[in-house]
């Protein structure tokens, strides 16, 4: 057996954080989260600037969610990797001001803060508003755990939001510096319309375009009004939450679980069955960590 076994990672089973990414929903919150951080134009510049998002967008997906996967359920050897690897990329990386020709790196500080509170926010919201049994404790518990994925694409873990109340007053100070330039409108675009295969279009329109078109109604007002399409009612994008909610829950999660590159199956091989996933377990898991003298993952 491997020196890593049993290993819990950054995280571990006691957390708000292993319970809550093993829910589906997550994909569609990881969508709101692109439509999100398209809004602020100097990161979204250095991602349009540095990547072939257009070419290989689905590529680019399927690398965050193994971001997250591998950081939330892999070993801490292997998140800490994942971390290294990221913050080496984006020290390499660097991206220009079209209007003043001001060059600046992506690992500019506040932009990383922008792309991890616009991701874990939208986490966040989406699994508490689609029935994800989160309550403000919860809530406020996921986003202090969170202070760790900040640290490994190269945050200050104290400069991170850790409660709802600086989330949101995080959110309220930065929203004068966001709008929906050219690049924002191409995010737009391309996550409604993503290139697929021809064969493939029928079911873009199908499945594709309804999780989009829910992460995208699911954003704040003000992203609505950057964008310039109205704001659906807000008890109408709830019951859709709920009701697709709903729906992905009732797959079973070991099916859920057996497509690439299966963090969750791997994660219970290393910890043992007890390791799985459960909302059930989000109440019961929170209650041991108030106690006195037991460590979470802070």
């Amino acid at each position: 057996m491997a020196a890593t076994d049993g290993d819990p990672g950054l995280f571990g089973p006691s957390s708000v954080t292993w319970q809550a990414h093993g829910d589906p929903m997550m994909w569609v919150a990881g969508v709101r989260a692109l439509y999100l951080q398209a809004l602020h134009p100097r990161a979204v510049r250095g991602v349009m600037q540095n990547s072939d998002f257009r070419r290989d967008a689905w590529g680019r997906l399927m690398r965050t969610a193994g971001f997250v996967g591998t950081t939330t359920y892999g070993t801490t050897e292997a998140a800490e990797r994942a971390g290294a690897r990221v913050r080496k990329i984006h020290r390499m990386l660097g991206a220009t001001d079209p209007e003043t020709g001001e060059r600046y790196g992506v690992d500019e500080p506040a932009l990383l803060l922008w792309v991890h509170c616009a991701e874990i926010g939208s986490y966040l919201h989406v699994l508490r508003r689609s029935g994800f049994p989160l309550t403000d404790a919860h809530a406020d518990r996921y986003l202090a755990e969170h202070r760790h994925s900040a640290r490994l694409v190269g945050l200050d873990p104290a400069s991170v939001p850790a409660n709802r109340a600086e989330l949101a007053a995080y959110f309220a100070r930065v929203r004068p510096e966001l709008e929906a330039g050219a690049e924002a409108h191409e995010v737009d675009d391309f996550l409604l319309r993503p290139p697929v295969h021809p064969l493939l279009v029928p079911a873009r329109e199908l499945l594709w375009r309804r999780i989009a078109s829910l992460a995208y109604d699911s954003l704040p007002p003000y992203a609505h009004e950057l964008y310039g399409r109205p704001a659906p009612p807000p008890a109408t994008v709830t019951r859709r939450l709920r009701a697709a909610g709903t729906l992905l829950r009732r797959v079973p999660a070991r099916l859920r679980w057996q497509l690439p590159p299966k963090h969750i199956l791997r994660a219970m091989a290393r910890l043992g069955p007890a390791a799985r996933p459960a909302p059930y377990k989000i109440g019961r898991q929170a209650a041991i960590l108030d106690r006195p003298g037991e460590g979470g993952a802070d």
